[in-house]
């Protein structure tokens, strides 16, 4: 069925549901002449349907609609009274659309029946005229319309309701509260299949055996049906946005033009209703606060007509949705000013935040980078909102801008809310639920394999897999189970090591666990009050042995082990920050030696990862120093030549032999990279940030004594800002300054 189809099947529903409803709103307000509500809700059902014929271009339809939408005008203006013979007629032009929604929905077309006659007693009653008098010119010309059919319309009783019979006997409306009592009934049910199936495999009943699986089929099919019927296209939701921009655009002085992809997008009905608020808010900041005026775009370089994105995908068992426009974008600097100056966050907190942690700010309550409060917006609601809601159904929001180029909302939400693949895992002897769409693959590495293949990088133990580095979490120690081995213990020990590989926020990392089991259907409960504020959580389930089980929250879990700086969400990252007084300000810092043994270090947070590089893979493109890596060519710098020199010598190092490692910090920004390459990393540490002594030159924040050393706080971003363009002239690698 292709998509004018479905349009069609669907105003012939409607019209017949419409219909329905003119039939007893006429029918009591013949008996109450008086009753206003019942002429007001009959006028709307035909004006309903005249409107829709002009779309679907269904002229003949549309002609016999507009002449009664004009009796039934001077009914509601008070210049007609109902009288029987106004009934009558009102009746068969309700007989005579429902035989036209009949041919439609046979024949795809309106039919031969000449609908003239129909059309001029209308419009007569309408002109207060008799029949047998001379027609008026808008009769006379409905009747020359649709009197080229080989058959006069006669309304024989009950031929109305034959073809609404026909109509709609394939179609069905139903509550969605009985979709969710029958969603909740399918939930109970797939836990009785799983009980069962468990139990059946446990004896040596064929029988028994037989009647499980069947079962487990049926209840498959069922819940893939009521979910099916419970699945809407966002396109619900997507509808109504182009009037919307349209109109917020003109109110805002500016031209936006609307490109929607992925309108077919299924998901939850309670979702599409849930994110209809956060999408609205989120259309209406970008045309209010990111896009410019067509003079401003045209200074800019810019068309004058702004671009306003979209899209919607399926991926890895969520729902993406992304809004992107090619606006302003946004300036961090200038919203950590704005957080200082209103007392969001104090100065101090303000410099150590990075561009993305201020980015989260927008998110705070209250918060608005507005100048002025406007029709649109700027009232400090939205954003706020926005996240809230997109978390209470379990996404997650995020935002990436970029300074005059644009800015691009995600949004990540699960396709429904209550039946999930998951695989499930054991630790410390209990199990825990994992939801398959964040699972990648499995790894089991026997004893020996464990002690070649896990190292030790910074204390933080990793797993080389197939050539990228998978930090490692062991579920046991994370969640403090009683009697599990500390990592270190766990890394050493001659068991067996299963991973779990993982995704979170786009990042991978490895979750090491007892045991790995069967993948099952769960039906997701929510977690109680005790529970609910820990992280590592996303709810519960029951299984078939009727014990509960905890479901892992895979980004909870990640952000609460820290195995990444990347892996730390923004916007949590922000929230500690304001949460914690300004003396308790702590951040982990990465420690390094600098040429001539200077110590130095980053923020963690500013650090993609951490690498080893043997010379003999060092090549080089001109004069610039690169390696291979991760299928991409990485430029290397030495970071000494990036920092203005303070010696009047500088130091050189003897010549590096070909079996000698680089040890380089990978930094990461907007999609390039470079390798930092640094003496010797010597380890993470937990630092507080107070105390400090000023900056002695460009590319440093502070100085501090971190363990008895004097030691420069640096800037990776201001470091490598112009990095890019001055690499032909700052990373002249030799084997003398490395």
């Amino acid at each position: 069925m292709n998509e004018m189809e479905a349009i069609i099947k669907e105003f012939i529903v409607e019209t017949n549901e419409n219909l329905d409803r003119f039939d007893r709103d006429l029918i009591e307000l013949e008996k109450h002449p008086s009753a206003q509500d019942r002429l007001a809700s009959i006028f709307r059902a035909i004006h309903s349907i005249k409107g829709a014929t002009g779309f679907l271009k269904l002229l003949k339809l549309g002609a016999v609609a507009h002449a009664g939408e004009g009796l039934l005008s001077r009914l509601r203006d008070g210049t007609l009274v109902m009288t029987p013979e106004i009934t009558n007629v009102l009746l068969a032009l309700v007989d005579g659309i429902r035989q036209m929604l009949s041919c439609i929905e046979q024949t795809g077309t309106e039919g031969d029946v000449d609908y003239g006659e129909l059309v001029r007693e209308l419009t007569s009653l309408r002109e207060n005229e008799r029949l047998a008098d001379s027609p008026s010119a808008a009769a006379a010309s409905a009747g020359s319309l649709l009197s080229t059919g080989t058959e006069t319309f006669q309304a024989s009783p009950g031929q109305g309701e034959l073809s609404r019979v026909t109509v709609s006997a394939g179609n069905i409306r139903v509550a969605v509260k009985q979709l969710d009592v029958l969603m909740n009934l399918v939930g109970e049910l797939v836990l009785t299949r799983n009980e069962l199936m468990q139990h059946s495999l446990l004896q040596q009943d064929s029988i028994l055996l037989d009647t499980s699986q069947r079962l487990n089929l049926i209840t498959t099919e069922l819940q893939e049906g009521i979910m099916k019927i419970r699945m809407q296209p966002i396109d619900n939701v997507w509808a109504k946005f182009p009037r919307v921009v349209r109109d917020l655009a003109f109110q805002a002085g500016k031209t936006v033009h609307l490109e929607m992809h992925g309108k077919e997008t299924e998901l939850d009905k309670t979702l599409i209703e849930a994110i209809t608020d956060p999408l609205l808010h989120l259309v209406r900041n970008a045309i209010d606060h990111g896009l410019e005026t067509p003079d401003a775009r045209l200074a800019a370089g810019k068309s004058a007509e702004g671009h306003l994105l979209l899209k919607a995908f399926h991926e890895g068992g969520q729902v993406d949705i992304e809004i992107s426009d090619d606006g302003r974008g946004i300036d961090s600097t200038r919203v950590k000013l704005i957080a200082i100056e209103r007392a969001f966050i104090t100065p101090d907190q303000g410099r150590l935040m990075d561009d993305q942690e201020a980015l989260s700010l927008i998110f705070l309550p209250g918060f608005s980078t507005a100048e002025k409060v406007t029709i649109i917006s700027g009232r400090g609601v939205g954003m706020d909102v926005v996240k809230t809601n997109v978390e209470k159904i379990g996404g997650k929001v995020s935002i990436q801008s970029q300074l005059g180029v644009g800015t691009t909302l995600k949004i990540k939400i699960p396709l429904t809310l209550a039946i999930m693949p998951a695989l499930i895992v054991r630790a410390g002897g209990e199990r825990y639920a994992i939801p398959q769409s964040s699972v990648l693959e499995l790894v089991r590495l026997e004893a020996d394999d464990k002690r070649k293949g896990l190292e030790k990088i910074q204390n933080a133990p990793v797993y080389r897999l197939r050539g990228d580095l998978l930090p490692l979490v062991w579920l046991g120690t994370e969640l403090k189970i009683a009697g599990q081995d500390s990592n270190e213990t766990a890394m050493n020990n001659d068991e067996a090591a299963n991973i779990v590989v993982l995704l979170a926020n786009d990042r991978k990392f490895g979750l090491v666990v007892e045991e790995v089991n069967d993948t099952h259907e769960i039906v997701v409960k929510p977690l109680g009050e005790q529970l609910r504020g820990l992280p590592m959580f996303a709810g519960a389930t029951i299984m078939g042995d009727g014990r509960v089980v905890l479901i892992l929250d895979v980004a909870g879990l990640a952000f609460h082990a820290k195995v990444l700086a990347e892996l730390r969400d923004p916007n949590e990252t922000t929230k500690e920050i304001l949460s914690s007084p300004p003396v308790e300000d702590k951040q982990t810092l990465l420690l390094f030696a600098g040429s001539d043994d200077a110590r130095m270090a980053v923020k963690l947070t500013q650090v993609s990862r951490l690498e080893k590089f043997p010379w003999s893979a060092v090549e080089r493109t001109g004069n610039q120093a690169v390696v291979q890596y991760m299928q991409k060519i990485l430029p290397l710098v030495n970071i000494s030549t990036l920092l203005p020199e303070r010696r009047f010598k500088k130091r050189i190092k003897p010549q590096i032999g070909a079996n000698e490692t680089i040890q380089a910090i990978v930094y990461s920004k907007e999609g390039w990279s470079v390798g930092l390459v640094v003496e010797n990393i010597i380890d993470t540490v937990e630092q507080s940030l107070i105390n400090l002594y000023p900056a002695s030159r460009k590319g440093a924040l502070a100085s501090m004594v971190i363990d008895g050393r004097i030691t420069e706080l640096l800037d990776l971003d201001v470091l490598c800002a112009n990095c890019a363009a001055a690499l032909p002239r700052t990373a002249v690698f030799a084997e003398a300054n490395l």
